[in-house]
């Protein structure tokens, strides 16, 4: 799954000016930090049970964090390589799988889901891949291909929300 795209609604003037980084969630106290963005984007408004939110991938998943100046954690991704990604990306080890792309409701419109996904982009490129695959909220389609990312395959189901995949070269 996906979140959506940023949108300025409901940004305060201090939120659009605050400063932010955007890092590999490398300490467990990051890690703890994305699964609680993905909480309250997901399963909170999005009603995606929390059983299915939460999988076997994500131990060994790259993880990023953006997080607020002081500390406020705004934004998460994950990147997925070699067998974890092999069945979400069509059995091709030299693309990864971007997903659980997150964006807390107060930092939507900051351009944070753009710096998550460079972020994860960056990642793949370090790793060796040629190429980034996700699958999109059908809502979110139009931002990522302003990030250069192409739908292909017809419309499916994920946690009950329609879905396209997408790829992106690298």
């Amino acid at each position: 799954m996906s979140g959506g795209p940023d949108t300025a609604a409901g940004v305060s003037p201090e939120a659009r000016t605050a400063p932010y980084e955007v890092r590999i969630a490398e300490r467990a106290a990051d890690r703890e930090a994305c699964f609680a963005v993905r909480k309250d984007v997901f399963v909170g408004e999005q009603g995606v049970p929390q059983d299915i939110e939460y999988d076997a991938y994500d131990p060994g998943a790259l993880h990023v964090l953006a997080v607020r100046g002081d500390g406020v954690p705004l934004g998460t991704g994950r990147l997925l390589e070699g067998e974890a990604a092999a069945a979400k990306v069509g059995g091709d080890p030299a693309v990864g799988s971007l997903g659980r792309l997150a964006v807390t409701r107060e930092a939507r419109g900051l351009g944070i889901g753009a710096a998550l996904v460079g972020a994860i982009e960056s990642a793949a490129r370090a790793r060796g891949l040629t190429a980034v695959d996700l699958h999109a909220q059908t809502h979110a389609l139009g931002f990522y291909e302003r990030l250069g990312y192409v739908a292909y395959g017809p419309e499916f189901a994920d946690a009950g929300m329609p879905h396209r995949a997408m790829r992106k070269a690298l």
